[in-house]
């Protein structure tokens, strides 16, 4: 039987109109190209989170973020000075007197408040506040001259995620998935793994699409909250449910066959398809009851500290993510609204004491997460980046036990697909004040992150306000000596 819409497309004079528009439509469509105003190409706006192909074959299928929000001190980790431990309570020699940093007037050297020690094969020294990771420094490529433009946490998180320090920009995540679309068709292909206790400091910014058509945004969810409005309503039965479905199929396929240039419908379109079929994936990956009571206690998902069973189990499940083809997965350490310190690593008064809180819920899901990936033969083709927004002080401040913030020189790393291991790139003077070898902008860090994902960081750009807007600004260079 032939539906009516079909026999209105048989008269003379809708035939002629359809037509028309169609070949109006072609020569629209040719006009705003050539001077440069139509949308990207890259993405067919029908199927935006269809797979597509990278720039050249990657060692990286997928990268897992951990972020720990609040500054985590370089100092206190994984960049060893001796000359700190030996000139501490001394002035600081480089500093101008008076010098202020963020929050005012600074004191004197103070050495680590953790012990160093040398771990792994490679004997790197890293301290004992974060052991079960200072086993696996085998693993570990860290860079540490890495450089930031701001000391403010809200901006310098914005700028870890998304290459500049104003809000309104696309997130690393959001650029990778606009690229390369999403491995899974029940998942996202970009997840945000909050911190159990919150949000950090810029909350959406980390994860959001910025100018990028908005289904390239990140899904926050994590074991504590699910996604939310992801059910079905009561009282509406599967039958209803799926009629309805289908019922609305239709009709958006008769709106896009009448208005085929809609881009904002078909990617609307493809959300609500994917959210459907999100209501039996999510259910089944964030369900943890299948995993054996050994892998559990590996994480530490079984602690009676629920912050800290709590970011276990979002480390297990951005395993889960990953294995199921998610393309990026941010998991967030640290929480703002708990206040300075206390939630996150954002160590200005009383650095030892919090963050002798904060590495006990870091250190062994985190281990566990990389050896689960190692395991599973995922290391081989995942990326894990592990960073923090910038680093912090060799003083403390005056008054205080603690360390201001410090954009000038800070540590993060690299393991697993495609990066050489061990290895440690740049340094920090001997204070581990300021880069002053191999010096690292974020620009290059993003850029280098692209190149493991087969994209030339160059060529990812979207046209948005009379721009060809990319993640690395105008600037950028691949940090070639750190790749296999």
């Amino acid at each position: 039987m032939i539906d009516s819409y079909r026999v209105a497309m048989m008269d003379r004079r809708n035939f002629l109109s359809r037509a028309g528009s169609g070949l109006s439509g072609i020569a629209l469509s040719q006009l705003l190209s050539s001077q440069g105003l139509l949308a990207n190409a890259l993405v067919d706006p029908l199927q935006p989170n269809a797979r597509r192909e990278p720039e050249f074959d990657p060692p990286a299928k997928r990268i897992i973020m951990v972020f720990c929000s609040g500054a985590l001190s370089q100092l206190e980790t994984f960049d060893y000075k001796p000359e700190l431990v030996k000139r501490s309570g001394q002035p600081l020699p480089t500093m101008a007197e008076g010098f202020k940093s963020f929050q005012g007037e600074n004191g004197n050297l103070a050495a680590p408040q953790f012990e160093f020690r040398p771990r792994g094969d490679c004997g790197k020294m890293t301290s004992d506040l974060l052991p079960e990771i200072g086993n696996l420094v085998d693993e570990f490529c860290f860079i540490h001259s890495l450089t930031s433009k701001t000391n403010t946490h809200g901006p310098g998180e914005n700028f870890m995620s998304t290459g500049f320090t104003l809000d309104g920009f696309p997130s690393m995540g959001a650029w990778a998935t606009y690229a390369l679309g999403s491995e899974s068709e029940n998942l996202p292909g970009f997840v945000a793994l909050p911190d159990p206790r919150g949000v950090p400091q810029s909350s959406v910014n980390n994860w959001g699409p910025g100018f990028l058509p908005a289904v390239f945004q990140g899904t926050p969810f994590n074991m504590q909250k699910q996604i939310g409005n992801l059910q079905s309503p009561k009282g509406v039965g599967k039958e209803t449910d799926e009629a309805a479905r289908r019922y609305l199929k239709f009709l958006n396929q008769r709106h896009q066959e009448e208005f085929p240039g809609d881009t904002e419908l078909a990617a609307r379109i493809a959300s609500y398809e994917l959210a459907a079929r999100m209501q039996l994936s999510v259910p089944e990956v964030t369900d943890l009851s299948k995993e054996p009571a050994s892998l559990k206690k590996l994480y530490g998902a079984d602690s009676r500290d629920p912050v800290k069973a709590g970011f276990a189990k979002n480390c297990m499940l951005a395993r889960k993510l990953v294995e199921d083809g998610v393309r990026f997965v941010q998991v967030f350490n640290g929480a703002y609204a708990m206040g300075e310190g206390v939630g996150n690593w954002d160590g200005h008064r009383t650095l030892k004491k919090q963050y002798g809180i904060h590495g006990a819920i870091l250190d062994q899901p985190v281990a566990a997460l990389i050896r689960d990936l190692k395991s599973r033969g995922l290391f081989d083709d995942t990326l894990f980046a592990f960073v923090t927004e910038f680093g912090r002080m060799p003083t403390f401040q005056k008054g205080a036990s603690g360390r201001d913030h410090n954009p000038d020189g800070f540590t993060v790393f690299l393991a697993g697909a495609g990066v050489k291991a061990p290895m440690s790139y740049g340094a920090t003077d001997e204070f581990g004040h300021r880069a002053v070898d191999k010096v690292v902008t974020m620009h290059d860090f993003h850029a280098t992150l692209l190149h493991l994902l087969g994209l030339n960081h160059e060529n990812l750009t979207f046209y948005h306000n009379g721009i060809e807007r990319r993640l690395t600004d105008v600037h950028g260079h691949v940090l070639s000596d750190l790749l296999i």
